[in-house]
C-alpha cells in the first residue's frame, strides 16, 4: 500500500501574502527561499482531528491550526514579544508531550509553538 512520507506544503489566503511571509520569516526564523521551500529539521509531527466545536484554535472561524516545533519555547515567545507579536500569555505543560505556546500571526491566524518533551533541557 501507498502512503504518504510526510507534510508536503501548508498553504494559506493572505491579504497581503509578502508581508505575512516577511512576519513568519522575521519573527518565527522560517527560512524559506523564494519559492517557500523550507528544509525543517526531523522531528515528530502530528497529524489530528479536533471536534468541530473546539476552542483550541481560537476562533471558531479558524478551521485548522499550524505547529510548529521550537528548541527553546521560552526563548521563542521571548523573541516574538520583543518584535511586537500577539503572544498568549499562557503556556501548556504536557507531561511526556512537552510545552506549548501561542502567538497569533498578523492576519489574525492563531499558531501553536511546541517544544516536545525529548528537546526539554535539565530541570525543565
Amino acid at each position: 500500500m501507498e502512503r504518504v512520507l510526510g507534510i508536503g506544503g501548508y498553504f494559506r489566503r493572505a491579504t497581503d501574502p509578502a508581508a505575512l511571509s516577511a512576519w513568519y520569516r522575521d519573527c518565527l526564523g522560517l527560512d524559506t527561499d523564494e519559492h517557500g521551500l523550507w528544509h525543517p529539521e526531523a522531528g515528530p509531527t502530528v497529524f489530528a482531528a479536533f471536534d468541530s466545536d473546539t476552542d483550541y484554535f481560537g476562533s471558531r472561524t479558524q478551521q485548522s491550526m499550524l505547529n510548529f516545533r521550537v528548541r527553546d519555547l521560552d526563548a521563542m515567545l521571548a523573541q516574538l514579544r520583543a518584535k511586537g507579536a500577539d503572544v498568549a500569555e499562557e503556556t501548556q505543560d504536557m507531561d511526556g508531550v512537552g510545552r506549548f505556546g501561542w502567538v497569533t500571526d498578523p492576519e489574525g491566524h492563531r499558531i501553536e509553538l511546541w517544544q516536545p518533551a525529548a528537546e526539554q533541557g535539565p530541570g525543565e
